[in-house]
């Protein structure tokens, strides 16, 4: 069964971000996980006269797949309008390679692609009842306020206080929105703002949740046990939770080979997403907070000089920005969306797959860490006993 704002979230897919057309062919992709996701749209397309080819795939390995979704898609010479592809997953973006490799014999004006990661009810409930339009006006406001600016100064009610140093001519702006352009994918859910800090001291107290590129099982809220973390010179140099799990689970993230430095500067900007949920999920991440990414950064190693195997993203609950010397702050979960057009000068993602979205221009691999032996798992290794 899905609920009543589930519902509302699948048809906002359809309507507001796909922005779907009686002559559309769709395919719809999805792992066992997401099964749920590709099922109520797929319903929901029939009840438009509209049939979906589902295809299923195996996350990041499955040697079929690249037959199986050849043999989906339809012949270029015969479509009556555009193709729609949807993929549905969990933890992963998988198979990039193979899918852009499809769908080169198709017109890239015409072949529109949307990803979403964290595809269970929250996604639909939640992040896909706000707009693309709505996120990008959200998104537009913050650029408009941060980029080209030298100094912000972020505090939170839970107690975080840093200064940041940013520099928009060096590291490029990510803001993932929703909407889609010729030749891209579009990464869901949506809502956020990002860049790579050039300096930044103080300290970050995430009482919302944490994001990390690592499959794992444990709970990801921080409501009841904030971590505190302390930073001087764009590194976390200390931090600290009472919960003895977390603190066992920090101690592996931050041991890491360059998981301490601060890799981005996040803005969260999807106002669906209120409560946090338990799932190690990009929705928490679009909340509307400020967040710190640990680790890999969204821009090319080449350019920020180092590169990590993870992505810790601990997220604050809200957030007042100050921009260089302004007296009246940005305040994250009360944004006036700007009238103005989006800039044209960001990237649009932060997302990636293990094959690498070229495009993109973002280095992180939100999938998991790959090894010899494939993933590694981070399932049940903190719990107490």
């Amino acid at each position: 069964m899905i609920n009543s704002n589930a519902w509302k979230g699948v048809i906002s897919l359809l309507d507001n971000y796909l922005e779907l057309r009686s002559d559309d062919t769709v395919v719809v992709a999805y792992t066992s996980d997401s099964h749920e996701a590709a099922a109520w749209v797929s319903v929901a397309l029939e009840m438009r006269n509209l049939s979906a080819t589902k295809v299923w795939m195996a996350p990041l390995h499955d040697v079929e797949f690249s037959n199986r979704f050849a043999a989906a898609l339809p012949d270029p010479n015969e479509l009556p309008g555009r193709l729609v592809i949807i993929t549905f997953e969990m933890d992963t973006l998988s198979h990039d390679r193979i899918i852009r490799s499809e769908l080169s014999k198709y017109d890239a004006n015409n072949t529109i692609v949307f990803r979403a990661i964290s595809a269970c009810e929250s996604l639909f409930s939640d992040a896909l009842n706000v707009t693309p339009q709505q996120l990008s006006a959200r998104n537009t406001t913050i650029l408009e306020r941060c980029m080209g600016k030298k100094q912000l100064h972020i505090t939170t009610e839970g107690g975080t206080d840093l200064r940041v140093e940013v520099d928009s001519s060096k590291y490029r702006w990510v803001s993932n929105r929703g909407i889609w352009r010729p030749d891209s994918f579009v990464i869901l859910p949506a809502g956020e703002v990002a860049t790579f800090p050039v300096s930044i001291e103080g300290i970050l107290v995430a009482d919302f949740a944490f994001n990390l590129n690592v499959i794992t099982d444990m709970d990801v809220r921080l409501d009841q046990y904030p971590v505190t973390v302390w930073i001087e010179g764009n590194r976390a140099v200390r931090y600290e939770c009472d919960n003895k799990s977390m603190s066992k689970f920090l101690d592996e993230c931050f041991n890491t080979d360059c998981a301490h430095i601060v890799g981005e500067l996040g803005f969260g900007t999807n106002i669906g997403v209120k409560t946090a949920i338990s799932l190690n999920s990009h929705i928490n991440e679009r909340h509307t907070g400020i967040h710190l990414g640990f680790g890999e950064s969204n821009q090319p190693p080449s350019v920020v000089g180092y590169s990590c195997n993870i992505h810790l993203d601990l997220i604050a609950r809200g957030g007042m920005v100050w921009v260089d010397d302004s007296l009246e702050p940005l305040d994250l979960q009360n944004i006036t969306p700007s009238s103005l057009p989006h800039p044209t000068r960001t990237l649009d993602e932060d997302a990636s797959s293990p094959d690498g979205i070229a495009d993109v221009g973002c280095q992180d691999d939100c999938c998991g860490i790959l090894t010899q032996d494939g993933m590694k798992l981070w399932r049940d290794r903190y719990s107490e006993t």
